[in-house]
């Protein structure tokens, strides 16, 4: 199998014997409206359905639909419009966002020109024939309109592709507020970006511009430039178009069971390989309505490849290309109460509750700490696809979610850094993390708790200090997907196991432990003491007082039965469990459990 790993040619993709998840059967639904917008985070797949969309409506291609289409659902009941347009392609990833508004401006009229430039010699040389289009290098809208008055004398009208059309804002999203400025200066009245599209607009009253289709990660440009073009639909909650792009677990598994195949892999192999990618890679679901979830694209791509190659599992199950997501976890944590809504995300179940996901939000309410209410900020982390939708409380209330641990390990990464930010820290608290899965040993990483870590939190996360606090602290620090399939509240028999780290399927073959933590909190006055009481006590003095005796205690009854159970659910593991309790952010001490 070849699997298009970085490609979104789709006739080069469909043409050459790539791997195709069909999406075709799309296609007549996106014709029942004309100007769309489609929204989906980074290494989704967007830019391949915009090359489906060129090639399957290009007049140019009419010859080729059937070597391009003959095989897919489309090709074999194709719609009416099939074939009938001439296609203009934007791409405003290609548009350099660095420099002043004038420069800016000046780039994106020259990619706007060289677009139109390369349109006239296509059609041409396809034997179209069109009347002189004239390119004015300083003014791109007067472009547009020379090709608006050409296209006049023909019978096609024109489509639109707009690929990453919000690549401007994510500069600033990315955190250089120096940009600020200039991109006011892109969506202001007589802004570039706002009179593109009132052009665009303008443009599809005379129906020349008869299709626009529109990606992007987020609605932020849309809102800021509304009143240039507030014609788009958009369709990005719209339950149809949930898998759109993304694959579906039944299509991963025809791939595994492919490679299990040819790596002459036992039957078994295939449950293995799905579990994991499920756990890492699945859990997204963007339109309420929709019944399924489905998995990133990219990062199946990324498992495929390496998985035929070497007939092993990625070492690193996050490709380096989507880690840069973290940089929105950044621009969250700088933010009053985004630190807060962090934090709480690494707690039980990694969801939260909202009113709802705003579908409007611009450059300002990005900027302004008034306009960065929970609300928005929940809305920032589900169109990055960091949080996606999870369900509905009983009060209809959105409940979101980390969609996998692929994205649970940027939460872990940024939260690290925001608690110890201090690069020696964090080397020290992994080494003493290390101890746990590598020699059985707790007390390091405990010693390294009251030493170092404790003293970052602020007096007021004292007043809702409790076991989740004090599991995240540690599970920064204890996390590692490389070597283990990491999960905080496991599900064992209706009751939660606080951590658990199951040494992944491909790596048991390490001289490592599997590690069960149970993690409890004593609340300096329910001790009945002071800070300065407790930081004078000797460990043995610590575990004598009564309120970490019960706990010990408990814990200890919760292990047991827990480890039996993870067993029985594994079998073959090398556990080594925990008791973990912590006395205020002063003291805490550790039982490891036979």
């Amino acid at each position: 199998m070849k699997f298009p790993y970085g490609i979104c040619d789709f006739k080069k993709v469909n043409t050459q014997g790539y791997y195709y998840c069909d999406r075709t059967d799309k296609i007549p639904l996106l014709e029942k409206s004309d100007f769309q917008l489609f929204i989906r985070p980074r290494r989704f797949g967007k830019s391949l359905v915009l090359s489906m969309l060129e090639n399957y409506y290009d007049v140019a291609k009419k010859d080729e639909f059937e070597s391009i289409f003959g095989n897919l659902k489309i090709g074999k009941n194709p719609t009416d419009l099939r074939n009938s347009y001439f296609i203009l392609k934007l791409d405003f990833s290609c548009v350099d966002p660095t420099g002043s508004a004038e420069e800016v401006k000046k780039a994106l009229f020259n990619h706007i020109n060289v677009r139109i430039d390369g349109f006239c010699k296509f059609y041409n040389y396809k034997g179209f024939e069109l009347p002189a289009i004239e390119i004015n290098r300083d003014d791109a809208l007067y472009s547009i309109d020379s090709l608006i008055t050409a296209v006049r004398m023909t019978p096609y009208p024109v489509y639109l592709l707009i690929d990453e059309y919000d690549n401007f804002a994510n500069t600033v999203m990315m955190g250089v507020q120096s940009t600020e400025k200039r991109y006011e200066a892109l969506v202001h009245d007589e802004g570039p970006l706002r009179t593109f599209f009132k052009a665009v607009k303008s443009s599809t009253s005379g129906s020349m511009f008869d299709r626009v289709f529109i990606t992007g990660v987020s609605p932020v440009v849309m809102s800021d430039i509304t009143s240039g073009y507030n014609i788009a639909k958009n369709i990005y909650f719209q339950p149809k178009f949930n898998n759109l792009c993304g694959f579906k677990e039944n299509e991963v598994r025809r791939v595994i069971e492919q490679i299990v195949a040819e790596c002459k892999f036992g039957a078994e192999k295939t449950d293995e390989a799905l579990n994991l990618m499920k756990t890492y890679y699945d859990g997204y679901l963007f339109a309420f309505g929709s019944d399924e979830y489905i998995y990133n694209p990219t990062l199946c791509l990324y498992f495929f490849e390496q998985f035929q190659e070497m007939c092993s599992y990625p070492r690193e199950m996050l490709d380096d290309n989507l880690a840069t997501d973290e940089s929105k976890l950044e621009y969250i944590a700088q933010i009053p109460r985004g630190r807060d809504l962090l934090m709480s995300l690494m707690e039980k179940d990694q969801q939260v509750v909202a009113s709802g996901i705003s579908k409007r939000f611009g450059i300002r309410e990005m900027l302004s700490d008034k306009s960065r209410d929970y609300t928005f900020l929940v809305s920032f982390l589900y169109y990055f696809g960091v949080l996606t939708i999870a369900g509905e409380t009983e009060e209809l209330q959105v409940i979101l979610k980390v969609p996998n641990l692929v994205m649970k390990s940027l939460y872990v990464e940024r939260i690290q850094k925001m608690l110890l930010p201090e690069p020696e820290d964090r080397d020290d608290g992994r080494e003493a993390a290390k101890l746990v899965y590598q020699k059985g040993e707790m007390a390091p990483l405990c010693r390294f708790m009251e030493e170092r870590y404790f003293k970052v939190f602020h007096n007021r996360d004292y007043r809702w200090a409790n076991e989740l606090t004090l599991k995240t602290a540690f599970l920064t620090l204890l996390y590692n997907d490389i070597i283990y399939i990491m999960d905080s509240e496991t599900e064992i028999d209706r009751r939660y196991a606080d951590l658990t780290m199951i040494i992944r399927p491909d790596k048991r073959y390490g001289k490592i432990f599997d590690v069960l933590i149970e993690f409890k909190f004593v609340k300096l006055k329910d001790a009945g003491m002071s800070a300065d009481q407790v930081t004078g006590l000797t460990d043995d003095e610590l575990c004598l007082i009564p309120e970490i005796v019960k706990q010990i205690e408990d814990g200890e009854k919760q292990v047991q039965e827990y480890g039996e159970k993870l067993e029985q659910r594994y079998g073959n593991l090398r556990l080594q469990k925990f008791v973990v309790v912590s006395l205020g952010f002063e003291r805490v001490t550790t039982l490891p459990i036979a």
